[in-house]
């Protein structure tokens, strides 16, 4: 295990983090800069593939932000026309998410980069290596879960 307390240990490990995050993240932004979209566009491009039909509740949810924070991005991918708000069939005031064939199309065109570059580096790392990276993963989305990041 690694000592965390110590300095250049803990910066190591947060620079690789980092540097991981970054070169996840950068074929992704070059290819919403091109259409004028953000990191926070991906996010919800993201979770509406992940869970297609989710309401706006939901969404905020899983961003963990404002309605406030949310309202700019989302209305920019609606009037972009990638992606769809309809009523739900039980309650007209639920907003429920989808994509249009063009919103589809891009989110599918982010995640295959994303899922190439994770490919290589799982190949790379090994069997045990990415068990323990979902581990490590799985247990910072908890934490953001429960309050545990706090301290």
């Amino acid at each position: 295990m690694l000592d965390l307390k110590n300095p250049t240990i803990q910066q190591s490990a947060m620079e690789a983090f980092f540097f991981g995050y970054q070169a996840f993240t950068a074929k992704a932004d070059e290819m919403l800069a091109r259409r004028g979209l953000s990191r926070v566009h991906h996010r919800i491009l993201f979770f509406i593939a992940r869970y297609p039909g989710l309401s706006m509740k939901e969404l905020l949810g899983y961003l963990g932000v404002s309605k406030q924070a949310l309202n700019i991005p989302l209305r920019q991918l609606l009037e972009m026309h990638l992606v769809t708000s309809g009523t739900a069939e039980d309650d007209k005031r639920k907003r429920l998410l989808g994509f249009t064939p063009e919103g589809a199309k891009l989110e599918l065109a982010l995640r295959r980069e994303q899922a190439k570059l994770l490919q290589r580096a799982f190949a790379d790392a090994g069997e045990a290596a990415v068990n323990g990276w979902l581990q490590v993963n799985q247990a910072l989305g908890n934490s953001r879960q429960t309050g545990l990041g706090d301290s």
